[in-house]
């Protein structure tokens, strides 16, 4: 296994952003800047759709909220000028996810992000819908808990607990969500902290839903990954998880990776696509895991 290119050692920290980045708050400064309720439930019902579609037109977004299309654009101006979207003819765009520069040449976690990349987005969408309002949300390192965590739902006072550079990164354009970042040795080009540092920092929180991404998943077997820090890093995370969700495309289904980081018992509930055939999801329901096919 490669050295770590990087080491950071820290306490567990909150993601601390300065009154003039990015969102601007959306739940305080809303109310602040003397705008009504109505505004703030159109405003976050956009951001919510850009979340989950990447595009919106003016005209589906009157018809969803049922105001004007000049109250639609009055909004979309608002929102592209605060910085949380971007102005397109017709309607709005979802802004680019956010990376270092240095990353942006490195294929490796681009192309994980475009394998099944349609599947991901709809498991994501079903995931996200999944947390309770006041959650403290953890998850793994992968491209699936990627997306998941951009559809997260606004609004709705979670707290993000991430060993995940990438996914902190995203995150901090989400005043509505409190964000704490473990320490940990940076593993490479996917972006997580691994290591004693991060597994004692985890294990002080109790966290109660787990989105959980794998290499391979396997009824007899269970979870498995590639890479031993990651193994062990996520099985304290799963130790200290009230609720367990497992997102995987198809493809991991009966592969059996190189470490164990769950055991099948400890999983509450599975969201896959509909590529998945009723033969590999049936020994999971058998088992009294609710899996979720989309």
């Amino acid at each position: 296994m490669p050295t770590p290119r990087f080491r950071i050692e820290m306490l567990p920290y909150r993601l601390m952003r300065g009154p003039n980045d990015g969102e601007r708050g959306l739940e305080m400064t809303e109310m602040k800047e003397g705008r009504s309720p109505k505004q703030e439930r159109r405003h976050a019902a956009i951001l919510q759709r850009l979340r989950e579609t990447g595009t919106a037109k003016v005209e589906e977004l009157c018809v969803a909220l049922g105001v004007s299309m000049h109250t639609i654009r009055r909004d979309l101006e608002e929102l592209h000028e605060r910085g949380v979207l971007r102005r397109v003819h017709g309607g709005a765009a979802q802004l680019e996810p956010l990376f270092y520069e240095p990353f942006r040449a490195d294929r490796s976690f681009q192309e994980q992000m475009e394998s099944f990349a349609d599947e991901k987005r709809r498991i994501a969408r079903a995931a996200a819908a999944l947390v309770n309002r006041g959650d403290i949300v953890a998850m793994t390192a992968g491209t699936t808990t990627t997306e998941t965590i951009r559809c997260l739902p606004m609004n709705y006072g979670l707290t993000v607990i991430t060993n995940t550079v990438n996914i902190a990164m995203e995150l901090c354009n989400r005043k509505d969500i409190e964000v704490f970042v473990t320490g940990g040795n940076l593993r490479g080009t996917w972006f997580s902290l691994v290591g004693p540092t991060a597994i004692q920092s985890i294990s002080k929180v109790f966290i109660d839903t787990l989105f959980i991404g794998v290499n391979g998943i396997d009824s007899d077997r269970g979870l498995t990954c590639f890479n031993s820090d990651e193994a062990e890093f996520n099985k304290v995370m799963v130790q200290q998880a009230r609720r367990k969700i497992v997102v995987a495309d198809n493809s991991k289904f009966g592969v059996v990776a190189k470490w164990l980081l769950a055991p099948t018992s400890a999983v509450d509930v599975i969201v896959t696509d509909a590529g998945v055939t009723e033969e590999k999801i049936a020994p999971f329901r058998n088992l009294g895991i609710s899996v979720h096919v989309v």
